[in-house]
């Protein structure tokens, strides 16, 4: 297992500052999830960035809880009630979600809102290699992913109910000024000289057109569980980042995963994709625009710039809830370390989009 898997695998016990009163969740989930009998159990999970999360155990059955952090927060951060509505939406209509139990805006419960859904049992991949699946089964993961981005963005927002979800139109502008906005306030975590240059430059870059679909926002395989033998998505986690936006931005940010360095995030920068029987980006890109009716996707080299820039201002944010003693993942240290260069990356990409190479 690599060290990244290692970090990230498996619960704990629940760790300082993160304990709550299980006694009031008992009755809670007593009161609001069918079939629940105790004793309660619980544990954290190593995995998780943002907001922290659980293991519920019981004597028949497992469920997972996700909560906002304690302590204070930036405004509209953690909005643990989005996740659970959109999990719930899409679970109606047959993508691969877990199923939620309910949500509790109440904070009086725990101390902040949290939701609680079922525990998926499966495979979760920490490398974007897949090096634990043979090398003959590789494509069919790597399709399974690309498939289950395709049906996301297949659906009509209104039809599921998630016409409200977020603003149609605009997506880049808004998604633009959001993360420029959050990453000018933190003032505790500092500026960066590349992420300034970005912030200056991406307005005006963005290109001409607009869609609008549900976007996960944070599609990678780490955020995914597949069947314990199949190449088959169980479960997509995660949903924080969720909106209504640009279908092609969301993909960008997937593949994106073809040019990041492997200790960032799980990434194929650097990988021999022949030799490990991994699709190409050219014909990964091909596969997903084949199967939501596209010639090709123009302008690609943008949306690689602003994912790179969006994920850089994620990781701003973690280094200033590590400052601010209220970083869920013990391992949030490494990706506020991270930051720096993730913004050089960035800021490479829109030197490469400039200049059209």
């Amino acid at each position: 297992m690599s060290s990244i898997a290692e970090a990230n695998s498996g619960t704990t016990p629940v760790r300082a500052g993160y304990a709550f009163d299980e006694t009031a969740l008992a009755q809670w989930l007593g009161e609001h999830v069918e079939g629940f009998a105790g004793p309660l159990h619980v544990e954290q999970f190593r995995g998780g960035q943002s907001n922290p999360t659980y293991k519920l155990v019981t004597p028949g059955r497992k469920f997972v809880l996700r909560r906002k952090p304690p302590g204070d927060l930036l405004p509209g951060a953690h909005a643990v009630e989005r996740e659970a509505r959109v999990l719930t939406a899409l679970g109606k209509v047959g993508f691969p979600v877990a199923h939620v139990h309910g949500l509790c805006e109440e904070p009086g419960v725990i101390g902040t809102a949290f939701y609680v859904m079922d525990m998926v049992e499966g495979r979760v991949f920490w490398d974007a290699t897949f090096a634990d699946v043979p090398r003959v089964d590789r494509p069919r993961y790597f399709d399974a992913m690309n498939a289950a981005m395709a049906q996301l963005h297949s659906f009509d927002p209104d039809a599921i109910g998630l016409g409200d979800y977020g603003k149609p139109g605009n997506y880049f502008a808004r998604q633009i000024g959001r993360w420029s906005k959050q990453y000018l306030a933190d003032e505790l975590a500092g500026r960066d000289p590349d992420m300034d240059a970005l912030v200056e430059w991406l307005p005006g870059a963005i290109p001409p057109g607009d869609e609008t679909s549900v976007v996960h926002g944070d599609f990678r395989c780490d955020n995914m569980i597949f069947h314990p033998t199949e190449p088959r998505i169980l479960a997509v986690l995660d949903w924080e980042l969720s909106t209504l936006g640009h279908p092609l931005a969301d993909f960008a940010y997937h593949a994106m995963m073809y040019r990041m360095p492997p200790d960032i995030v799980a990434g194929l920068a650097g990988a021999d994709l022949a030799a490990l029987n991994i699709p190409s980006e050219a014909d990964y890109v091909a596969a997903y625009c084949e199967r939501t009716g596209r010639s090709g996707i123009a302008n690609y080299p943008f949306y690689l710039a602003f994912n790179l820039f969006r994920l850089a201002a994620i990781f701003h944010g973690i280094k200033g809830r590590v400052l601010r003693g209220n970083a869920a993942n013990a391992q949030a240290m490494e990706r506020a370390e991270a930051f720096p260069r993730l913004a050089r990356l960035a800021r490479e990409a829109m030197t490469e989009c400039s200049t059209g190479e």
